[in-house]
């Protein structure tokens, strides 16, 4: 998918946002790019197509997607039907978030009306490095130091000492595997995992079986169930958030 020509990427401020580390609770695309990352492999920073973050590729479909996520969770974005049938998203007047980089994207969207398929592919390339310094900043992630072939030095990343990794990991499994009724936020979280297309990766931790695809495909139309507080119209916007999430991964993929 490209993106057109009046939609350039707000590489100017995510600039701003790469060196502003939120004080505030981590953000959803920090939540998604951490249970994304892969401790086990231990990827060498200057080698990421190795894969230390899954569904690399396509990463910033999905990041964008749990930004506008949540701007939508917290009433700050809303959204309307085409006659197309496409989704058009707005920043919603006098609901600025206080973190930076939901911030960009917020301005980002207050001049107007914007096609969801377009949004992605504008906010989402300069998302990676800002989230990731912030979770090397939280303690979520570290980097180590490492000799390959007794005289190469690396830097290679690896799980922080917070914790907060796993207890993502038993948010989302809780909801997929043992039926658990999520809150609003960890329902939009599995949603966007299962949008990004890499949720059998998280097997054995997540087993794969069709149980958890159901309740993941029911996730991503909205059917969030009783226990996720939040209005429809937010279900709504981030079931067809996830769906055009979905749209641009696999757009992408039938072209590798």
């Amino acid at each position: 998918m490209s993106r057109q020509p009046d939609e350039p990427p707000v590489e100017a401020r995510a600039d701003s946002a790469s060196e502003a580390h939120s004080s505030g609770p981590p953000t959803l695309p920090e939540d998604l790019l951490l249970l994304l990352f892969r401790p086990e492999q231990g990827v060498i920073l200057f080698r990421p197509e190795q894969g230390v973050i899954a569904g690399e590729t396509t990463l910033f479909y999905a990041l964008a997607g749990a930004v506008l996520a949540d701007l939508a969770l917290q009433g700050a974005l809303a959204a309307q039907r085409t006659r197309a049938a496409s989704v058009d998203v707005q920043a919603v007047q006098g609901k600025a978030p206080s973190d930076e980089i939901l911030l960009d994207a917020w301005k980002y969207l207050s001049d107007g009306p914007r096609g969801v398929q377009t949004v992605l592919p504008a906010i989402g390339p300069t998302l990676r490095q800002p989230v990731l310094d912030r979770l090397l900043a939280r303690g979520d992630m570290r980097k180590e130091k490492r000799t390959v072939l007794t005289f190469f030095n690396t830097t290679v990343l690896r799980e922080g000492h917070s914790g907060r990794r796993a207890g993502l990991v038993k948010d989302v499994r809780d909801v997929l595997v043992d039926g658990k009724e999520p809150t609003a936020r960890t329902a939009a979280l599995a949603a966007l995992i299962w949008g990004s297309g890499t949720l059998h990766q998280f097997d054995p931790e997540i087993p794969w079986n069709s149980s958890v695809i159901d309740r993941a495909r029911r996730l991503e139309e909205g059917n969030w169930g009783a226990g996720a507080t939040g209005e429809a119209v937010t279900r709504t916007m981030t079931a067809a958030i996830v769906n055009n999430v979905i749209s641009a991964t696999a757009s992408v993929s039938a072209r590798q």
